[in-house]
C-alpha cells in the first residue's frame, strides 16, 4: 500500500489562474508539482517548464536497432544460402531495404511502448491526491510540501483564484 504524500491540493476553474500559480510556485522553488487536467494544454506545459519527453529517444534507438537487424538478418541469410542470379552480388542492398524498413517500424513502435511503460513507472503518482472533477472541468495542482510550507502554498493558491484548497497528509 502506498503512503500518502503530504502537500496541498488546489482546484482551479480558470486556466490563467492555474498557470500563474504554477509559475509562482516554480519561482518559489517547488519543482515536483503534479497538475491534473482533462486534456493536454500547451499553456500549462509552458508554465511547468517540462522538458521534451525522453520517449522519442527510445523510439530512435528502437528504430535504429530494427533497421540494423533487418539488414543484418537479410545479408546473413543470403550469405548462408547463396543464390547466384544473373551475376548480381550475393549481398546486394536494394532488395533488403523493405525488410530493413519494416523492422525499423516494428522495433521503433515496440520500443516506444516499452519507453512509455518504463518512464511512467518511474514517475509514480501513488499517494498523491486526486479528485474526479479534474477529469471534467477543473484543473488540479498538487504541491508536495511539509507542514511548515503548507500555509504559504495555500495562500498562494488562493491568491491566484483557487476555488478549493485542501491539505493532504
Amino acid at each position: 500500500m502506498a503512503r500518502n504524500v503530504p502537500g496541498v491540493l488546489g482546484h482551479f476553474v480558470h486556466l490563467d489562474g492555474a498557470c500563474d500559480a504554477i509559475r509562482d510556485l516554480r519561482k518559489q522553488g517547488h519543482r515536483d508539482l503534479t497538475v491534473y487536467t482533462a486534456a493536454a494544454n500547451h499553456e500549462i506545459e509552458e508554465a511547468l517548464g517540462d522538458r521534451i519527453s525522453p520517449v522519442r529517444l527510445w523510439t530512435l534507438i528502437g528504430g535504429l536497432m530494427g533497421c540494423t537487424a533487418g539488414f543484418a538478418m537479410a545479408i546473413w541469410m543470403s550469405r548462408d544460402w547463396p543464390l547466384l542470379v544473373g551475376g548480381k552480388p550475393i549481398a546486394a542492398i536494394p532488395p533488403f531495404v523493405v525488410i530493413g524498413f519494416e523492422l525499423t517500424i516494428l522495433f521503433g513502435s515496440l520500443a516506444t511502448v516499452l519507453g512509455v511503460i518504463v518512464l511512467s513507472m518511474m514517475k509514480s503518482l501513488r499517494g498523491r491526491p486526486y479528485h474526479p472533477t479534474f477529469s471534467d472541468d477543473r484543473i488540479g495542482i498538487f504541491v508536495p510540501c511539509g507542514y511548515d510550507h503548507a500555509p504559504q502554498v495555500e495562500r498562494l493558491l488562493q491568491e491566484h483564484g483557487s476555488v478549493e484548497v485542501s491539505r493532504d497528509a
